[in-house]
This record gives structure tokens, sequence and C-alpha cells, in this order.
């Protein structure tokens, strides 16, 4: 345990509702942290006060800036709970000697199948069959099976990743399952095809008109935001589709809109916008179109991703107790 340590830390979770619907089980993070105070929300004006007296403070999204964290005398650890550690100012928490620690590749399984959930409910037409069926078109067809919509297979088909980490890299892997062909789109920034990893990696500009299915798994930043606009939607196949369970902003919300009018994809399933939750309105949930999936903020929160994500964040409280540097990030 670090030097001047209390026998008895203070901890305070803030957003506990982020990640818990009365389905997790938070005994290992309260057997390392007992008598945590659990908040389910905490507003920005709520932060300073909840975290004045606390040695460890939890925190998925609630921002920790530097007027905050210089104000909590007694802070040692922020543990994050989530791999994006953008809410906390790490500086501050640097000059303030405050180790910060956060949780990765928690939700890989999660985000994969969610991919792949969106790539099959498209290419199926599941939408469309599911209308059909509800307005009695199989009940009057007459035969069999209802075959108002074609549907395609997956395998022999090529998917293209953009960010082929954690989460690019297991999608790659139940593509392959699937018998589909991967494509890397290189480092986005870097200029290069090769890497010292020995992965083939190609432009974008390449990458886009040979792909069925372009999935985005790269991080939100200067170099991504807007990526796949206009010009990049009209460089893919008629037949493809665009699933981005990455970050809203890498995607032309209005020009995936008109790319989807003009049938210039077939269709695209989103589990991002530009702001969430989207209180100010967005324009992909003021459209009907059957083959447009949106869904909200969801691939990461399987039970059992969330259960993960709890754990972690107690064995890094744990480890950090112990003097062990553990997903450490400042």
């Amino acid at each position: 345990m670090p030097g001047n340590m209390p026998k008895q830390l203070k901890g305070v979770f803030l957003d506990s509702s982020t990640l818990d619907i009365d389905d997790v089980n938070f005994t290992a993070l309260k057997s390392v942290l007992p008598g945590c105070k659990f908040y389910k929300e905490t507003l920005p004006t709520q932060v300073g006060e909840r975290i004045v007296d606390a040695d460890v403070v939890i925190s998925n999204k609630v921002v920790l800036d530097e007027n905050i964290i210089t104000q909590a005398s007694n802070l040692k650890l922020i543990c994050v709970a989530a791999t994006g550690v953008n809410n906390v100012d790490l500086i501050a928490a640097q000059n303030q000697n405050i180790a910060v620690c956060n949780v990765t590749a928690y939700a890989t399984s999660s985000v994969s199948q969610h991919v792949f959930s969106l790539i099959l409910s498209l290419s199926r037409r599941l939408n469309e069959y599911q209308k059909s069926i509800r307005s009695g078109d199989w009940q009057r067809c007459g035969q069999f099976c209802l075959l108002q919509h074609s549907i395609e297979d997956l395998t022999g088909k090529t998917i293209g990743i953009v960010g082929y980490g954690e989460l690019g890299m297991a999608v790659a892997k139940i593509a392959q399952a699937f018998g589909m062909k991967v494509l890397i789109a290189e480092r986005i920034g870097t200029g290069r095809a090769d890497s010292e990893d020995d992965i083939v990696r190609i432009p974008l500009n390449e990458l886009l008109p040979k792909v069925d299915v372009l999935s985005l798994h790269c991080p939100l930043n200067e170099q991504t935001q807007g990526l796949i606009g206009e010009a990049e939607i009209a460089c893919m196949k008629p037949s493809a589709f665009l699933i981005n369970t990455a970050r809203g902003g890498i995607v032309d919300e209005q020009a995936l809109i008109n790319a989807l009018l003009k049938n210039t994809i077939a269709g695209a399933g989103i589990d991002v916008l530009v702001e969430e939750p989207p209180v100010n309105g967005n324009p992909l949930l003021e459209v009907d179109f059957p083959n447009l999936m949106v869904t909200p903020h969801i691939a990461w929160s399987s039970k059992q991703a969330r259960q993960r994500l709890v754990d972690e964040v107690a064995e890094n409280i744990n480890a950090w107790k112990k003097g062990i540097k553990r997903n450490i990030v400042g």
C-alpha cells in the first residue's frame, strides 16, 4: 500500500447507473473498498461535495477537471470505469500526485458480437421481414416461405476494418469464421500501408471500393473527425454496409442519410451519435429507413462486459493498495 495511506479508504462511485441496471454484482469492489458510497448519478454541481474527503473516486463519465481535482485534498486514486480517460484532467492529477487507472478489453466480445448483430440484421433484411409479418404478408402469401426481400450470405464477402486494435482484431476473427475476407485500413494519419507488426494495411481510399462491409473501430480525434463523409461513402459499393460502433463524430451523419436516400450504399448500422444522449435531436433518428439500424450506444454493454468492468476496477484498486501499478494511465 502506498505510504501515508489510511487503514480505511474512503471511496465514492459517482455514476454507477451508467453500467448497472440492478444486474451487476459489486461484491468484489465493496471488498477492496469497504464503505464506498455509490451514487447512481452525479451532477457537475455535486462532484466537489461528494469527493471532498474521498481517497478513491470511481467515475465512468463524470468529469473530474483541474478545479475539482485540486479541491479534493485527500484524493489519491481516480478509477475510470471505462477505457477512455478524456473525462479526467490527467495533468492536474499528476501535479497532485494522484494515480489514474482505466480498464481495457472488458467489452471485446460484447462489441464484436454487436457488430455482427447489425451486419446480420442488415444482410438478412430482418427489419423488413419483421414488418412484413406484422402486416400479415406471410399469412396471405399462399406458400411456406415469404420471399419478399433478397437476402445475402456473408460467406465470400469482404469486410474492411478501420482501427485494428483489440476490437478490430476481434471483429476480423469473427468475420473469418463467417468465411469473409478481411482488409485492414492503414493507420489514419500515418500514410503507411505496411507496419512493424507485419499486418498489411492499405490506404482507406483503396479499401473503400473493395469492401462489402466497412466497420469502424478507431478513436475519435483530429485525424478521424468526419473521416467517413460524402466523398468516402461515394467510393463504396452500392451494395455495401457501413457499421459504426466507435464514435459518432467519425461519420458525417447527414452525408450518411443522403447516401441512404440515394441508395449510394445498401445500409448502415450505427451505435454511436455525435451527441449522446441526443437531447437536441439527430438526423439519424428523424428518418425511418428499413436499412438503417440505430442502437443507443449499447454495443459495449452486455451483462458480462459490465460485470467484467466492475471486477477490473476492483482489481485495479487492490493492486494499487499493494503498491502495484495496474492499468495506470496518469
